[in-house]
């Protein structure tokens, strides 16, 4: 079953996710991040490339012909990915593909209806039987 993880009260979600995605490929973990339109995938991809002055994360879209070699692939579709392991969902809506993945992560910002959205997927995950790990983000800041 899908291993399925909240970060809340992230000041900024797009930086988190570039911090989340890191942490996967350091443990040899690929990541699809999943952006609601292909506006959210260009801002997604600007900032990974632009993200850590020191280091590099490789990535591309998933249309790429070096998808298949890239440890972080993005998409507007989620049922466009060449593996299963982390999925990090940027869409205000639960992905339709996400069961096949090995985790999920969720993150959530500090704007109210970012948090709506949020307790919406939560409450979606927990009633189909999923179990949720919580992680404050404002307490890990500190």
């Amino acid at each position: 079953m899908t291993r399925i993880d909240f970060y809340f009260e992230a000041e900024d979600k797009l930086q988190v996710a570039c911090r989340l995605s890191a942490k996967a490929v350091q443990r040899k973990l690929r990541v699809l991040i999943y952006a609601p339109d292909e506006s959210g995938v260009q801002k997604m991809d600007k900032l990974l490339w632009t993200w850590q002055a020191t280091g590099f994360l490789p990535h591309c879209l998933t249309r790429s012909p070096l998808a298949a070699e890239t440890p972080v692939l993005l998409t507007s579709d989620p049922e466009d990915t060449p593996h299963d392991e982390v999925l990090l969902n940027l869409h205000p809506q639960w992905p339709p593909a996400f069961s096949r993945f090995q985790r999920l992560v969720e993150i959530v910002g500090r704007d109210e209806d970012d948090r709506e959205a949020a307790r919406a997927r939560f409450r979606f995950y927990r009633d189909r039987g999923y179990e949720i790990a919580s992680h404050d983000l404002s307490k890990a800041q500190n």
